[in-house]
């Protein structure tokens, strides 16, 4: 019988993360709605350099997250509110762009996303189903207004496709802030935190929302955004335990974890950590700078393939998954930019996914090559992977303080034959393939039979 949880953080933290979260690794969030439509905003940087070097009100300012069109419209002087009114003039709403939107989502095909998602490697996809913004991806029976509703059930339609790819369907809600309830302008971390909505008239509305969210799709993950109303959170996770008992839960019902409430994995966003960290954890960050679509976006401000692949695995190598963003245009289709990105990290995966899916973190995440290459750790089954993140320039790697087990055998995933080896001390050498003769990648992995003990 499967447990009842209470809504208390006692009852919440025998909730014990799934092994498919553990094995899943990748996700893929999607950022589609009413902001796809216009699709802008500057190329500013990435969230955690650009407030780390210039602070939040700059951030706002200069958003480049085009999800946030509607705040950034609204600040005199910004790059957003300067482009609105040359483009759209000044009398030109935000609410305007939804009968553009709701025209464009007729040419969707949410089986096309799902095929590509499932063809990246992704086990799981998180679809915004309401943003600040307010608009409902869903039919709701408890809606707003009634415009304010998307022409099509996005979120079902979604749902039934990822499923029939065999992937895990998680939805994203913006619990705290919903500018169509109460029309806060944010202009740094203070008027942030002051836009969190705390009326019971809009603790009922939101709770109504994800429990027929709950109810209807029966999602897998609760992926809510900027917090929640004070003293609510816990009825929710409650309720979703009780319905989905291998769901998950992210961090953000607790804004900055100020109340203590009960989490399954935390949500650093552009950013990873710098060692393991036992309790799961899930990097979150879009291809560009931006999560919803960004018109703005070319090749030297995206992260390139290498670069995705480095991360990626760095963040699996510390117990984490990567949920990595696509921003679709406000038709359903997505760019090529974005499209080649997530091709070439499926392509990786094709050769080295054994070292990634189902995988969990060793003894210790990384270590460098006397000859400066980056290798990362993770083990599978009875096996040591080392992957090495720049391509050697010679046949000889060497891993100061790696000791393997002497009947250990080493191959490369995606060459022919086993590597020699040898043990000097508390060195490891390792005799590699002609690397002219493998196919160049992003990241080449060595695996390990035998588990060493340091």
């Amino acid at each position: 019988m499967n447990q009842l949880y209470e809504p208390t953080n006692e009852s919440l933290s025998k909730h014990e993360v799934p092994e498919w979260f553990k094995d899943a690794k990748l996700g893929i969030f999607i950022h589609w709605g009413v902001y796809s439509v216009p699709g802008w905003a500057p190329l500013t940087g990435e969230q955690n350099k650009v407030v780390a070097e210039r602070g939040w009100e700059y951030w706002f300012q200069h958003n480049p997250y085009a999800e946030w069109y509607y705040n950034s419209m609204k600040l005199e002087g910004s790059d957003t509110y300067k482009h609105h009114r040359a483009t759209y003039g000044e009398n030109f709403t935000y609410d305007d762009f939804i009968p553009t939107f709701n025209a464009a989502i007729t040419q969707w095909n949410p089986s096309q996303w799902a095929k590509l998602f499932s063809k990246v490697g992704a086990r799981y996809v998180v679809l915004t189903t309401k943003h600040h913004d307010g608009f409902l991806l869903w039919p709701s029976k408890t809606t707003n207004q009634s415009g304010r509703v998307a022409a099509r059930d996005i979120v079902g339609e979604l749902t039934q496709a990822v499923r029939k790819q065999d992937m895990r369907m998680g939805l994203y809600y913006s619990g705290g802030i919903d500018w169509s309830k109460q029309d806060t302008t944010v202009t740094d971390f203070n008027t942030l935190v002051a836009a969190i909505i705390q009326e019971k008239a809009y603790a009922e509305y939101a709770n109504a929302h994800w429990r027929e969210l709950i109810d209807r799709y029966q999602p897998s993950i609760l992926w809510n955004d900027l917090g929640y109303p004070v003293g609510q959170a816990n009825e929710i996770m409650a309720y979703f335990y009780n319905h989905v008992p291998k769901g998950v839960v992210n961090d953000r019902f607790d804004l900055g974890g100020q109340f203590g409430l009960h989490f399954d994995f935390s949500t650093p966003e552009y950013s990873q950590l710098k060692q393991i960290e036992p309790k799961k954890w899930e990097s979150t960050r879009g291809l560009g700078y931006s999560f919803g679509y960004n018109q703005n976006d070319t090749d030297l401000n995206m992260i390139s393939v290498d670069e995705l692949v480095d991360s990626f695995v760095d963040i699996v190598s510390k117990n984490g998954n990567l949920l990595l963003n696509i921003g679709p245009n406000a038709d359903g289709s997505i760019s090529k930019l974005q499209t080649e990105r997530l091709l070439g990290l499926g392509k990786w995966l094709e050769v080295n996914g054994e070292a990634i899916f189902g995988s969990r973190y060793w003894i210790r995440s990384e270590d460098v090559s006397t000859q400066g290459i980056r290798v990362r750790y993770t083990t599978n089954k009875g096996n040591l992977y080392a992957v090495l993140l720049d391509t050697p320039m010679s046949q000889t790697l060497t891993i100061p303080g790696l000791i393997l087990p002497k009947n250990a055998k080493i191959t490369m995933l995606g060459a022919k034959g086993k590597l020699e080896w040898q043990q000097c001390g508390q060195n490891l050498f390792v005799t590699l393939p002609d690397m002219s003769t493998v196919k160049k990648s992003p990241a080449y992995t060595l695996k390990i039979s035998q588990i060493p003990l340091s």
